[in-house]
């Protein structure tokens, strides 16, 4: 790009002010010389989310999140660089320099391509309107249930058997070669017959870019022919595999409700935002593709998947895995909710009601229960054998995850999970012990566990009992720990099991549910009271629980390698065994220092 650009985004950046456009997504209080407000990027209780005017840029310091006016749009809204830029740009009404002669060009086709497929939009609408459009005007009225008020937001029409979209726009001026270039129109397969329109009686869905242009249609048949649905064939300015239908307003109510509803068809869609829903979009006639998985993450770092409770929805969750695990990324995943009932969302809306469509997606489950019932589906866990392939089959699938940090984790969760279901109970009432770890028959121990203190435990059970969702987190971390039989052991057992049980369980219900067997024990405990009072950002609690793990653990891994140098001197026999252990303890306490 020329000099002009650098000096078109300084005028974009001195004309737009930072405040107002971050006004209009965050509520923002004046706190000096900057603006203060809750974070739109992560979820937060206590307010870390900055505003400088005067420096032009805004700053988190719960998840760093920084940036200027472009940057902001870029991650509030989902936009690249340059649709950001043309957003501001058009706010204010400055135009953008350097196209170019090939550039213009292109931009040129491709407006002139979005104007025949609005004036193609615009001619199946009316067409709905008219008596030859009073089939499908009753089929979306009768049979789908959708309102005037649906079929005209979502631009529903109607494409009649002849060839009149055809003729209608050659009236209009537009070539046939450019009617066929945009799948408005098609020859017959040996060609010897005069092109005729791609889509005849069907209900007609305009399919548009997350920037409202129209790019593509969607045709339901309204006789018993087939194909049921059909799609615009693929051209310059449509690829089904990057597009989601509905994103262009689905993205500003995924943004405010902060979710995002994948679900197979766009009738769904259309269904769910008449019902309440206006966050829920749809692939196009293919399985969910991995360029629409990192679009969707633009909006929703975890939007939930809708399939049908059937069989083949359940294949269709199970072939998303293969696409999700390998772009996970911190902060970003995708929950599961499939529709018991054997319906589809639009079915299950208009028998049942939005209310249990809403428990559904209470109730969604992470992607990790459903890569667990993915290896363990259609096996048995009665002998060693099945037990081993199930748990080949989990550590093959975790590979698949190319970011280091969140298969680590993926396979501390699949551990515990293989743990507790083959046999062996659950491994937080297992490490509730009165006795002291036993030495082997040289005399020493591997690394042993060492004990929670009693001030460490009441902090983190306090901690729980506030933000529930820590107990995930140390759920795994707390396995390196020997507990003792006190009563706050106990709690913190209740704790998680009741977690397993119900992990999105909130913080009132948890103490209530605690509260039934160690009500005195809750009310003295003050640490919960106390944060509580100072209202103590989650935060600072996890910095006091890691702190104080760490600390426990150093101290124990000081102690073993004080004894194993001792017995290094006492048995030189076993002096390469003894080194090796002495290595490991030296490595686990740098990495803890680290």
């Amino acid at each position: 790009m020329s000099d002009d650009f650098p000096k078109f985004l300084d005028e974009l950046r001195a004309r737009i002010s930072l405040v107002d456009l971050v006004s209009e997504k965050v509520k923002i209080t004046k706190r000096g010389r900057e603006y203060l407000g809750l974070c739109p990027f992560h979820q937060e209780k206590t307010p870390s989310f900055t505003v400088n005017e005067s420096r032009g840029f805004y700053h988190c310091f719960g998840c760093g999140a920084h940036g200027d006016i472009i940057g902001f749009l870029m991650q509030a809204e989902g936009l690249s660089f340059m649709e950001a830029v043309q957003k501001l740009a058009q706010r204010v009404n400055l135009p953008i320099p350097n196209l170019s002669p090939e550039s213009r060009a292109a931009a040129a086709k491709r407006k002139s391509s979005y104007e025949i497929m609005e004036m193609a939009a615009a001619f199946f609408e009316k067409n709905l309107w008219l008596p030859v459009g009073n089939e499908g005007l009753k089929y979306l009225k009768y049979e789908r249930h959708f309102s005037d008020e649906t079929i005209k937001k979502f631009r529903l029409g109607y494409a009649p058997t002849n060839n009149a979209l055809k003729s209608f726009l050659s009236s209009k001026g537009v070539s046939e070669r450019e009617m066929v270039d945009l799948g408005l129109i098609a020859y017959s397969e040996n060609k010897q017959s005069p092109a005729h329109d791609f889509f005849r009686n069907r209900v007609i869905i305009p399919i548009t870019d997350k920037n409202k242009n129209m790019i593509a249609f969607g045709g339901r048949i309204l006789s018993k022919s087939q194909p049921k649905y059909l799609n615009s064939p693929e051209t310059q300015i449509f690829n089904k595999r990057k597009i989601l239908y509905n994103l262009n307003f689905a993205r500003e109510a995924s943004y405010h409700q902060k979710r995002l509803i994948i679900c197979e068809g766009y009738m769904d869609v259309i269904a769910l935002d008449s019902f309440g829903f206006e966050y829920a979009v749809a692939p196009l006639g293919t399985a969910l593709t991995e360029e629409q998985i990192l679009e969707a993450w633009k909006i929703c770092p975890v939007p939930t998947l809708c399939f049908d409770g059937d069989k083949a929805g359940i294949n269709a969750a199970i072939r998303s895995i293969d696409r999700v695990l390998p772009l996970l990324r911190a902060g970003c995943s995708v929950n599961y909710i499939f529709l018991k009932e054997k319906k589809d969302p639009d079915e299950l809306l208009h028998t049942l009601g939005p209310d249990v469509f809403e428990r559904y997606l209470s109730r969604a489950k992470p992607l990790v229960d459903i890569l667990w019932h993915k290896c363990k589906m259609n096996k048995g866990i009665d002998t060693p054998e099945q037990k081993a392939l199930i748990e080949s089959e989990i550590y093959t699938e975790i590979n698949k995850i190319k970011d280091e940090k969140i298969r680590s984790y993926y396979i501390q969760e699949m551990r515990s999970r293989i743990y507790n279901t083959f046999g062996k109970g659950s491994v937080y009432r297992n490490n509730v012990s009165n006795k002291k770890s036993q030495p082997s028959k040289h005399g020493y121990n591997l690394v042993k566990k060492p004990p929670l203190s009693d001030y460490i435990l009441r902090n983190i059970v306090a901690s729980m009992l506030l933000y529930p969702e820590l107990i995930r987190y140390y759920t795994d971390k707390l396995n390196a720990f020997e507990l003792d039989q006190s009563e706050m052991s106990k709690i913190l057992i209740d704790i998680i099991e009741i977690f397993q049980n119900e992990q999105n369980i909130d913080k009132d219900i948890l103490i209530e549910k605690i509260n039934l067997n160690h009500a005195n024990e809750i009310k003295n405990l003050w640490e919960l009271s106390m944060f509580q009072q100072q209202k103590t950002p989650i935060l600072e609690l996890k910095q006091l629980i890691d702190t104080g793990l760490n600390e426990i653990q150093l101290k124990q891994l000081n102690a073993e390698i004080k004894e194993c140098m001792q017995l290094m001197q006492k048995n030189p026999e076993d002096s390469e065994r003894l080194n090796k252990r002495y290595q490991y303890l030296l490595q686990e306490r740098l990495s803890l220092l680290s």
